[in-house]
């Protein structure tokens, strides 16, 4: 037997690995799913579970969310997509220069810069959130959409991934970009910004991700009722008082599409600009 047919029984062992590990990844978002569809007394006698009951099944969650009743929960909805476009955008763009920066450009205090980047990102964000919260009052961000984003616009993890990518790419075109009179932004928007599109996806995928999943710090900035994003507001429907089962897990259901939809747009950049980005050269 080849060596090429030798290996078709370990390439099947591997493809039906893989395909039984994401049935098994995908059972909580089908139970989710099914659980959405149904009432909530239902949910509190048997819980969540994966079998299908048509004659429980209901519209009744989904309609109420986009219902005039629950504009709080439209409101959240609104809130969170706002602040992820605003600090995916500002952390991309931001995070990305700084990158390109400590990779291409030799100046003094360099390598301090870059130790102190590696330093940050071993610090938990916990422990930084009380000093933060206190800068908060003192720049009166407390309760406002600025307060969520501003403290993590310029982030570690970026910064670092981006100094990684610039540095596989030739510095000749910045050398031609000077030649053509181009300055040294317009080197970077015009030309290095285009060539890192990948990286660019990678890390609006997991910044959109992280910022939309984003519960400890908004919940300690916001204070108010109508500029909650949706993790806080999703969470406040389980009080004491009551806990309406069924209009959280619907919320829940919809608040999965938006990283669908970027991670479907993103997604065939994602894989390279994880790859290249890791690997120097």
């Amino acid at each position: 037997m080849t060596g090429k047919h030798a290996s078709w029984p370990r390439t099947g062992l591997l493809v039906l690995l893989f395909v039984l590990l994401a049935v098994f990844a995908l059972f909580p978002l089908y139970s989710l799913a099914l659980a959405s569809f149904k009432p909530s007394k239902e949910l509190l006698r048997l819980g969540l579970n994966l079998k299908l009951q048509p004659e429980l099944l209901t519209v009744k969650n989904y309609m109420f969310l986009f219902s005039a009743s629950a504009k709080k929960y439209m409101q959240w909805y609104q809130n969170s997509i706002l602040i992820s476009l605003v600090y995916t955008a500002l952390c991309l763009l931001l995070s990305s220069m700084v990158g390109y920066g400590l990779s291409m450009y030799r100046f003094i205090g360099r390598n301090v810069v870059f130790v102190l980047v590696l330093l940050v990102m071993m610090v938990p964000v916990e422990i930084i959130m009380l000093p933060l919260y206190k800068q908060m009052i003192a720049f009166r961000l407390i309760d406002t959409f600025s307060g969520v984003i501003l403290p993590f616009v310029v982030a570690p993890l970026p910064i670092f991934f981006f100094m990684q990518y610039a540095s596989g790419l030739p510095k000749d075109f910045m050398d031609a970009g000077r030649i053509d009179g181009c300055s040294e932004y317009g080197i970077f928007f015009r030309i290095m910004m285009p060539l890192m599109a990948p990286a660019f996806a990678a890390m609006a995928i997991l910044q959109a991700m992280a910022s939309w999943n984003s519960f400890v710090w908004p919940l300690i900035v916001i204070k108010s009722s109508g500029k909650m994003t949706l993790p806080i507001g999703l969470a406040s429907l389980i009080t004491p008082y009551g806990n309406n089962y069924d209009i959280l897990i619907a919320g829940s259901v919809l608040a999965i599409l938006p990283i669908l939809i970027v991670f479907v747009f993103f997604q065939r950049y994602f894989v390279s600009g994880l790859t290249v980005g890791g690997v120097k050269g």
